[in-house]
Formats: C-alpha cells, structure tokens, sequence
C-alpha cells in the first residue's frame, strides 16, 4: 500500500538522501534550480517582517540564482541560503529541511519529487533557571512514595 511505503522513515532517508546528493551535483554543475517547499518548516534568520511572511503560500517556491545560489550550502540535514524578499529585498538566512523540499525543479520542469509523508520535528532547547531544578526537587518529594530514593 502507498501509504506504507510514503510514510516509511526508510522511505523518509532515501528521499532526504536523494536530495542532498541531487542538490550537491547541481552544486558541483553551477546549475541554478527552484526547491517548492513546506513553508511552515521553513526558517527565516532574522525573521522576516509579517507583510512578508503572509505572503507565503504552505507550498512555497524559492529560486537559487545568482547571490542566492552562491550563498547556498547543505548543513547537517539542512539547506541553508540567503535571499532578499519584498520592495525593500530584506535580506535573511533561509533554514529549509531537506525533507520539506518537495520538488527540484530546472527550467520551469520538476527533475525531483519528493513523496515521504514524514513530519519534520524540530529540536527546541528548553531552558531551566535554577528555580525549575527546586521546584522539580520540591514535586518529587511532595510525594511520600519517593522520600525512599532520597539518601538520608
């Protein structure tokens, strides 16, 4: 069954695998292309102002040309560009997952498609001040069931 094999993270690896090394040869050629990616796993360092950013469709395309492509690099599983964007051309780095490209596209003809329905999942730090180690402390031993695993 397709749904099988879409989702798949074997599927997900050979798909993100095929587009890294896709993405390196045109590197390698000087050939410019487009990526039509899942915008929402997309990032924008700065981020960009919200006139712009409403202006993204879910599936939103980007064209590696000139500065852009030269600017382009694969970073762990990561194509990683900067573009400028509006009237304005504000200039930002552009974070996209390999595997939230969907196509690969060369003059105006898609050279890649990218079927694996896997979700993107992002690594956020979380951050503990010092008062999230006392009040984790103090809920452990709120319970009398762990006051055995506290070395008296």
């Amino acid at each position: 069954m397709l749904e099988n094999v879409i989702q798949d993270s074997d599927f997900a690896s050979l798909m993100q695998k095929n587009i890294q090394e896709l993405i390196i040869h045109f590197f390698s050629k000087e050939q410019n292309f487009g990526i039509l990616c899942n915008i929402e796993n997309v990032s924008f360092e700065p981020s960009l102002p919200e006139n712009i950013n409403s202006e993204f469709r879910p599936l939103t395309l980007f064209f590696l040309a000139g500065y852009t492509f030269e600017t382009a690099r694969i970073t762990d599983d990561t194509l990683i560009f900067e573009a400028g964007f509006g009237s304005d051309n504000f200039g930002s780095l552009v974070s996209v997952p390999l595997l939230s490209i969907m196509q690969i596209i060369v003059d105006e003809t898609p050279v890649f498609i990218n079927l694996a329905s896997r979700k993107i999942k992002r690594v956020v730090e979380k951050k503990v001040d010092g008062n999230g180690v006392k009040n984790s402390m103090a809920s452990f031993l709120s319970n009398p069931e762990n006051s055995k695993f506290v070395k008296k």
